[in-house]
């Protein structure tokens, strides 16, 4: 199994989903307040004079608005700004933090009084101890940093403990540590870097622990960056074998997977690896689901079962029923005793489990619904989920209609839209972009108020592909002829 992760308390990822509540627009003046609360709190438990100065100083703070030093009025940040904390600040003016001088001179002094202690003891440690004792020392240096929130001392300290550590696990885990550092400040190419590391580091004998806990880090970062078809099968793998806590809860790893698998699975592995998955019918399923899974009727496990799945009953998944309650807390679900921090706050899955019924039993109406309720619900209020969120209602949209398209030559615009909820005129225009696009292969008749389907010929597509490919093959000759050409002019 190997041994227990180390490094893996700080940073806190928790409080950057909190700075970024305090700038969303979209989040309620309650769990605003609430952030705020919990920010200060950290920030005076845990000393953090570095974040603090970074989000509230009257001058320089990411989140003063207000403007309170002598240049009158602190320009709002930008999406261009150096780390991901600005970013996500773009936009919006949010919940100020106060700014207390002498707060920050006290953490400030604290800062520095823990600092010379861990100095203190690395130099008796080289007096007196081994490089085991000198590596401990070090290794509280790098986590302070982290703790504090001070981003390039933090990389430098993990960095200077990676060079001295000889350990494969824990060389592991310290890479681990950069990943979360990079995930707090929105930093994606240090995470896609680090990654990439740590995926070598794993590769030449990682344990199965770590291998586990890297799936879960690759995945969210593949969220990140858009690449929700590389994420899902990570993601839905990673939640029979969860613990890595320290990254997010697995409240928040059931949402990222189930989103990422709806967009991007094909039909058949929709099914098997969301719709009928046990770990995902433990929480979105209903009654009678929910139970086999807990009880393990339901094997668990990624693919467990997947060949016997396929006379699931469509209707215990209909429309109509639906659980009395959806508020669940994962606070134990796939835990491992105490690798769990503070409780899980209970989440509604309700808009998310209308979301994958809907869209698999082919109820559209419903499912445009859903979606609008996870857009409000979840895309709006995550942070890592935020950026990408018009992106991902126009690429579920584009799924359900090419979902119903496929099974018909001939549909009514008229009866298409009725059957999405929506007007003619949406559904015209809304289309119109896609095919535009090469999304959808049909056209729209407006004079006979019908769409179109035109199957696509594969063979058709092959020579197509090739006599474009050929084409350009021959423009790069042809190039590279008048440049031989050319230069035999020259020499002559």
């Amino acid at each position: 199994m190997g041994s227990d992760p180390l490094y893996a308390k700080y940073p806190d990822l928790s409080l950057a989903q909190d700075i970024f509540t305090l700038t969303n627009s979209a989040a309620t003046k309650v769990s605003q307040q609430n952030a705020l609360k919990k920010l200060q709190n950290a920030i005076s438990e845990h000393k953090m004079a570095p974040l603090y100065r970074h989000l509230a100083h009257k001058t320089e703070g990411l989140l003063n608005l207000a403007g309170e030093g002598t240049a009158g009025r602190a320009a709002a940040p930008t999406a261009k700004q150096a780390n991901g904390i600005s970013r996500i600040t773009a936009g919006s003016a949010g919940v100020q933090i106060p700014w207390d001088e002498e707060l920050y001179e006290r953490l400030k002094k604290e800062n520095e009084e823990e600092l010379e202690s861990f100095q203190k003891e690395e130099d008796e440690a080289a007096e007196k101890a081994g490089e085991t004792e000198i590596q401990a020392a070090r290794g509280k240096r790098a986590e302070f940093w982290s703790r504090v929130g001070d981003k390039e001392k933090a990389l430098a300290a993990h960095e200077a403990l990676l060079e001295k550590t000889g350990v494969l696990g824990t060389k592991i885990d310290v890479v681990l540590a950069i990943i979360r550092i990079g995930l707090f400040f929105g930093d994606k190419i240090l995470v896609k870097k680090q990654v990439d590391r740590a995926k070598t580091l794993v590769e030449s004998g990682g344990d199965w622990d770590r291998r586990n806990r890297l799936k879960a880090y690759q995945g969210l970062h593949l969220l990140t960056t858009r690449s929700y078809n590389l994420a899902a099968p990570l993601l839905l793998d990673s939640l029979s074998t969860f613990t890595s806590y320290e990254l997010c809860s697995y409240s928040s790893l059931v949402v990222y997977a189930v989103l990422a698998g709806s967009v991007s699975l094909k039909r058949v592995d929709f099914k098997s690896k969301v719709v009928d998955a046990p770990e995902i019918k433990a929480i979105l399923g209903a009654g009678e689901d929910k139970l086999a899974a807990f009880t393990g009727a339901v094997s668990s496990g990624p693919g467990a079962g997947d060949e016997e799945m396929s006379d699931a009953p469509a209707g215990s998944a209909s429309a109509t029923p639906t659980p009395s309650s959806k508020v669940v807390n994962l606070t134990t679900l796939g835990s491992s005793g105490d690798t769990q921090g503070d409780a899980e706050t209970p989440v509604d899955f309700t808009p998310l489990a209308g979301l994958v019924r809907s869209l698999y039993n082919g109820q559209y109406q419903d499912f445009f619904l859903a979606l609008a309720a996870v857009e409000e619900n979840f895309l709006s209020l995550d942070r890592y989920l935020y950026e990408h969120r018009g992106w991902f209602v126009r690429e579920m949209r584009l799924r359900g209609y090419q979902q119903l398209l496929q099974s018909y030559r001939v549909v009514g615009l008229k009866s298409m839209a009725n059957a999405f909820g929506v007007s003619v005129d949406f559904l015209d225009r809304d289309l119109a972009k896609f095919i535009a696009a090469d999304r959808i292969p049909c056209t729209i008749d407006r004079v006979h108020g019908i769409i179109e389907t035109n199957r696509p010929d594969d063979k058709n597509k092959q020579y197509n592909d090739v006599v474009k490919q050929g084409d350009a093959l021959i423009t790069k000759l042809q190039k590279y002829g008048q440049a031989v050409r050319l230069r035999g002019s020259e020499r002559g």
